[in-house]
């Protein structure tokens, strides 16, 4: 079990060096935190319990000091919690997904798959989910188009790139959930141009997770809400 102990609340904001004001966390930053928690647990570093610890501390925490400890074991040791980092790889060149078309069916991409400069996803009466948090892309800017007639498509960007999205439903709608903070200057650009009729496309940022991780995800936060979490 692993040994963490993030500093008690107390009535004055917290210091840092030299009696500055520490860095207050953000959601993003903790999130960032807890992708890197998951994929410690995915990859058999922490155990179910150890991870379900540290992300319950994750979500507790109130400064970017107190969340550096929670991956200090996990991370190089130049690794800075509150740097977004890209979960693609970029290699530039030829080849890679250029087409997918679900007519009256699905496709699901996720893992290791390589993203075509140019993408066009068509959904009718099916859908396609993308998962780009491992993707790699045959370019620092890629451009996916998605038109969706009666169908739809889910996809997942990774943080710490910058997403550009452009989108239009008739009869339908695209939801669009990103993170607030921008992406650092030089990140890898990923335009999503989204075009739905009758149907409709979901983006969100951060891996896709299961129906059982986004539910104690939101136990998570709300315990963390109301102060409930173990210090």
């Amino acid at each position: 079990m692993s040994d963490l102990n993030p500093r008690q609340p107390d009535a004055q904001p917290a210091t840092g060096t030299g009696g500055a004001p520490a860095l207050r966390a953000s959601d993003a930053d903790r999130e960032r935190v807890a992708d890197i928690l998951r994929q410690a647990g995915g990859d058999g570093r922490l155990d179910v319990e150890e991870l379900d610890e540290r992300l319950q501390r994750a979500y507790a925490t109130k400064t970017v000091a107190e969340l550096r400890p929670l991956i200090a074991d996990l991370t190089p040791a130049e690794a800075v919690a509150t740097q977004p980092a890209s979960g693609v790889t970029v290699r530039p060149g030829e080849g890679g997904t250029g087409t997918i078309l679900s007519i009256m069916g699905g496709n699901d991409r996720q893992g290791r798959w390589r993203v075509a400069k140019h993408c066009t996803v068509i959904n009718i009466m099916g859908g396609s989910d993308l998962d780009l948090n491992q993707a790699e892309l045959a370019d620092r800017q890629v451009t996916i188009t998605v038109f969706s007639l009666m169908g739809g498509s889910e996809i997942y960007v990774p943080r710490g790139v910058d997403v550009q999205v452009t989108k239009l439903g008739l009869m339908g709608g695209n939801d669009v959930e990103l993170d607030d903070e921008p992406a650092a200057l030089g990140a890898p650009v990923i335009r999503l141009r989204l075009l739905s009729i009758m149907g409709g496309t979901d983006v969100k940022q951060g891996p896709k997770l299961s129906r059982a991780e986004r539910k104690r995800q939101k136990e998570l936060r709300r315990a963390a809400e109301r102060g409930e979490l173990e210090r």
